[in-house]
């Protein structure tokens, strides 16, 4: 749907300037905090060496310096964990890192998100629910995590089915919800034709739910192949999905 200071070691110069260079072309303009004395890329830096040196104490450092800087959690999760994993996912793919390595920052991440959770459930609740899965055979689930925590950080209810969600489990639960909206998440491109089968079945059964589709999948393309389902969105940031979230907040 849907990454200066002390580092232990130069990280763009050690594994390759690919990954590093297309997160900065990617990342937020820091400009818009002129009174900020926060080093958000500083601390990106020593969150991304952390993960690379799986040191979780590192990384849990930065995540909580990046909670207290008063950024935003949708900041948080866009230009600190998604723009790390994916700067881990092009290291990895290059073959500059082991799975082990990327494996372990995976978890880590995930492990680190729990603290964001205190910040989840401040708004109030709006009486409003999103189904949340990665389709079958999808095993990266910290995407879809992070679609349903801003749908809670902005008063929804956000069910989080995980990864590998069969699709008559989620096919019942939209039956026992009546949710709102469905959000559905493919990291790898594989699993493009999984989630269309499921976004096909989906609609059938339920017409009026609209439904939500996203994912690192889709930065290889395949966008198109789904925009001409009705009642599909296809949302690529979580800046989208917050966008989309404000314009449904009121409809009934």
């Amino acid at each position: 749907m849907l990454i200066g200071g002390a580092r232990n070691g130069n990280s763009k110069e050690q594994y390759g300037a690919s990954g590093a260079e297309r997160g900065r072309n990617n990342r937020m303009n820091f400009d818009i905090f002129p009174n900020q004395p926060f080093a958000f890329e500083e601390t990106y830096r020593r969150y991304l060496d952390g993960l690379l040196a799986n040191d979780r104490h590192q990384c849990r450092v930065s995540f909580e310096q990046w909670l207290e800087s008063n950024a935003g959690l949708r900041t948080l999760y866009e230009e600190l964990v998604q723009r790390s994993l994916y700067e881990v996912g092009d290291l990895w793919e290059r073959g500059r890192i082991s799975v082990a390595t990327e494996h372990l920052a995976t978890a880590i991440t995930e492990s680190l998100l729990n603290l964001a959770y205190p910040r989840l459930f401040a708004q109030p609740r709006l009486g409003k629910s999103a189904i949340v899965a990665c389709v079958a055979n999808e095993y990266h689930q910290i995407g879809g995590k992070m679609v349903a925590d801003i749908f809670e950080l902005n008063g929804w209810r956000g069910y989080f089915l995980g990864a590998n969600t069969p699709l008559r489990d989620v096919m019942e639960l939209i039956a026992e919800k009546h949710p709102d909206v469905v959000a559905l998440s493919a990291t790898v491109p594989f699993s493009l034709d999984t989630l269309i089968s499921a976004v096909t079945e989906i609609r059938a059964a339920f017409p009026e739910t609209p439904i939500l589709v996203g994912g690192q999948a889709f930065r290889w393309g395949g966008r198109e192949r789904v925009e001409g389902l009705p009642g599909v969105r296809c949302l690529i940031s979580l800046n989208e999905l917050e966008a989309w979230i404000k314009e449904h907040e009121n409809h009934v």
